[in-house]
């Protein structure tokens, strides 16, 4: 990885770097009703669930508040969020990933997505939860959590409240996971499958903001604060006998820059922080 695309943090690197609670998962498909905004609703269709890993397939929301990334003001963080935005009429979901956890000890949320606006602008960034209403009837498919959840704690390396895996119950054979800053997302995910023995693995989920982007089909963004999703992700073992993955994303940085493709391993640290499911298969 280029030792340039490292982001200093305000505060001191933390151990573990990689925070990962064995856990089961299982599968739900949901249709979420109308009416109420994202985190009302996915509450009460999680049930009593207090962790789950979520994706948004199809459906609309109206109104949609969100922000994008931006530069800090100030020296309290390595970058910030913008002003809120909320774009006139219905927004179409392309896809959104959600992991859903516990902030205060009350349901909270963390979403990143693309849309496509009322004017057919084609959007993406960090939702609003309480101030996101779902317009029409939203397709998700989502990972109950049985013995880790997310929980949103003040986190002094980065100097942002955020979401990590704590156990919660018996181990599963699924991995809840979050990654600190400057690691690569593929190599770290591959060398924490093959110290766990896992040679096929698929990602859910997937959270994250990294620094800049690096496809592997040579493009590069280089503005450095860039919020991302998982559109899908892969682990399996390649020829050389080693977990090699495969992450898709969608991506948006500070300039308002909309992107979407594959990583190229090895080139995309993670600038404050990734959360994902790893489900082995």
């Amino acid at each position: 990885m280029d030792p340039n695309r490292r982001k200093t943090q305000p505060g001191p690197a933390l151990e573990p770097r990689v925070i990962a609670v064995p856990t089961h998962a299982r599968p739900m498909t949901l249709v979420l009703p109308p009416g109420r905004s994202l985190l009302d609703t996915l509450h009460e269709a999680l049930g009593n669930c207090p962790s789950a890993i979520v994706h948004l397939e199809s459906g609309a929301f109206g109104p949609t508040t969100y922000v994008i990334p931006a530069l800090s003001k100030t020296t309290e963080h390595a970058a910030f969020y913008s002003d809120l935005f909320t774009p006139p009429g219905h927004t179409t979901i392309d896809a959104a990933r959600i992991t859903y956890g516990l902030r205060d000890g009350q349901p909270w949320l963390h979403c990143h997505g693309f849309w496509i606006e009322a004017c057919g602008r084609h959007g993406g960034g960090h939702i609003i939860p309480d101030h996101t209403i779902l317009a029409t009837p939203v397709a998700a498919t989502a990972w109950r959590l049985d013995g880790a959840v997310f929980c949103a704690k003040p986190d002094p390396e980065t100097n942002f409240s955020l979401l990590a895996p704590e156990a919660s119950g018996p181990p599963g054979p699924c991995h809840a996971i979050r990654l600190r800053p400057n690691q690569d997302l593929c190599t770290t995910l591959e060398d924490f499958c093959a110290q766990k023995g896992i040679t096929h693995a698929t990602i859910a989920g997937g959270v994250a903001s990294i620094i800049g982007a690096v496809f592997d089909d040579g493009r590069i963004s280089t503005p450095f604060a860039t919020e991302i999703f998982i559109r899908s992700g892969n682990i399996d073992t390649a020829c050389d006998g080693k977990p090699a993955a495969t992450i898709e994303i969608g991506l948006v940085n500070f300039q308002g820059e909309i992107l979407r493709g594959t990583l190229l391993r090895g080139a995309n640290p993670v600038l404050m922080t990734a959360e994902l499911l790893l489900i082995p298969r």
